[in-house]
């Protein structure tokens, strides 16, 4: 029988109680909670360098056999030894041409009683398996299974804030939501930059949204974001301004005419799922973008007009024609664009 998947701060007591079970799959794509969860095992086990009771291996390179010679040999001046495994392919309808043959059944038979001396761990980086597969049926049945799945924003929020005031660190509401917006509700990126933020603030304890801005890095999409914006509000002076520092930065003006048609698409189908009953759940499916882009379309939209989007959008795919085929000089076309495009939004 399959057991009931861990979470991982649960996984994390019972790996630093060394209440350890002989197999255990890492299921899922977030970084972070991967990371969190590798180095629980590290430190259980207090292994160093060159430790003779540790073992890494990629699947993609390594044999499965070669992981199970290490499982079934006797620990080196202890109880138990240690074995991470990494990108499992044979657990996902992925093939590999260049990866060696893996001996499933000899790993199958390994499943039925495995060794407790050693603590196999697969890192199966995939959003899923191939449930069709015996082998992971096999697997899930005999191995202690840890989610380590994207958190939710909601998730997201409330473990950022607890990482916050477990630091002392006060920060504004309002530095809070940039942050927020400037990682995409995505924990790994979030956790990244509060590494800066916690050395920044270690005297003040401190963070206010100008503190954000100068620590947390805008990539060209959220600079892009902020262009649209003001683009939809009216405020040609901002667009254009910010249009000049981004192709003063190097930043080609065709590559930001087609983020562009992506905002403006993104806002055109959230618009037009909505008018057709979808939630912000169902859009976010349907078009196969991040959930916290598709809360910021719905947020955006209550102040937009569907056919000034749609009008928006044509102009912006014949600019980008007439551009590519000769017939427009691109820096030109584009901020004419943005200065007719406000006039109309201010207007309107």
């Amino acid at each position: 029988m399959e057991r009931k998947p861990l979470k991982v701060q649960e996984a994390i007591q019972k790996i630093h109680e060394k209440n350890f079970t002989p197999v255990y799959l890492v299921l899922g794509t977030e970084e972070y909670l991967q990371k969190q969860i590798r180095t629980a095992f590290l430190e259980s086990f207090v292994i160093e360098e060159g430790d003779l009771n540790f073992s890494q291996f990629d699947m993609e390179e390594d044999s499965l056999g070669a992981v199970l010679d290490e499982a079934e040999s006797v620990p080196f001046f202890g109880d138990q030894r240690l074995i991470f495994v990494e990108t499992p392919y044979f657990l996902t309808a992925e093939k590999k041409t260049n990866a060696p043959e893996q001996p499933i059944d000899s790993f199958l038979d390994y499943l039925k009683q495995p060794i407790d001396s050693s603590i196999l761990v697969f890192f199966a980086n995939y959003e899923k398996l191939d449930e069709r597969k015996k082998v992971v049926k096999q697997l899930k049945k005999a191995s202690t299974i840890i989610e380590v799945q994207p958190l939710k924003e909601a998730e997201v929020r409330r473990y950022l804030q607890q990482t916050i005031d477990n630091e002392g660190i006060f920060m504004s509401r309002e530095a809070f939501e940039l942050f927020i917006r400037l990682t995409d509700a995505d924990l790994s990126k979030s956790m990244r930059e509060f590494d800066k933020i916690k050395l920044f603030a270690t005297e003040s304890k401190k963070v206010t949204v100008k503190d954000i801005e100068q620590l947390v890095p805008k990539t060209l999409e959220h600079n892009i974001f902020d262009l649209t914006n003001d683009l939809l509000a009216g405020n040609a002076e901002k667009a254009l301004r910010l249009y000049e520092d981004l192709h003063t930065q190097g930043e080609e003006t065709i590559k930001i005419n087609a983020i562009l048609i992506s905002q403006i698409r993104l806002l055109l189908q959230t618009a037009i799922l909505i008018k057709n009953g979808y939630t912000q759940g169902d859009i976010t499916k349907t078009i196969g973008a991040h959930p916290y882009r598709v809360k910021l379309a719905v947020q955006q939209l209550r102040k937009l007009d569907i056919n000034s989007l749609s009008s928006i959008y044509d102009e912006l795919i014949e600019n980008d024609y007439l551009v590519k085929s000769g017939q427009a000089e691109k820096e030109f076309t584009f901020q004419l664009f943005l200065l007719k495009t406000s006039a109309k939004q201010k207007r309107a």
